[in-house]
């Protein structure tokens, strides 16, 4: 979610691209802790070169997804790697409230609707992780 959390709508950057890789943007604030899932992801890179890290931490979300019990997600290969890393500050802060969760949301072009469903889904992983 990291790495595609970072689109922009209107200028078209950040998304879906595997720049989450980079300790420019691994290092973010918001990424504390994701540099052990994409260590974690590193063996299968390596055994599937032809694969995009784009794709791959896409696929990655997908199945945790799935084996947490959520639904099954149709998963799409076809993204690009990018070199190019956001600047900080583009994922959402749970403590700046609604207004700021809809602004960044509403950059991605995702929906109210959407913000619940995301924002469930990190309940999810502290309920996991207490």
């Amino acid at each position: 979610w990291h790495d595609a959390g970072t689109y922009d709508v209107n200028t078209r950057t950040g998304g879906a691209n595997g720049s989450i890789r980079y300790e420019e943007e691994y290092t973010h604030g918001s990424n504390a802790g994701l540099k052990i899932a994409i260590d974690l992801l590193e063996p299968i890179k390596a055994k599937h070169p032809k694969v995009t890290y784009a794709d791959l931490y896409q696929l990655a979300g997908v199945v945790a997804v799935e084996v947490t019990g959520g639904p099954t997600v149709e998963f799409i290969p076809g993204r690009r790697d990018s070199s190019v890393c956001p600047r900080e500050g583009r994922l959402p802060d749970a403590k700046k409230g609604a207004p700021h969760l809809r602004d960044i949301f509403y950059r991605m072009g995702l929906t109210d609707k959407d913000i619940v469903a995301l924002s469930g889904g990190h309940s999810l992983v502290l309920c996991c992780i207490l």
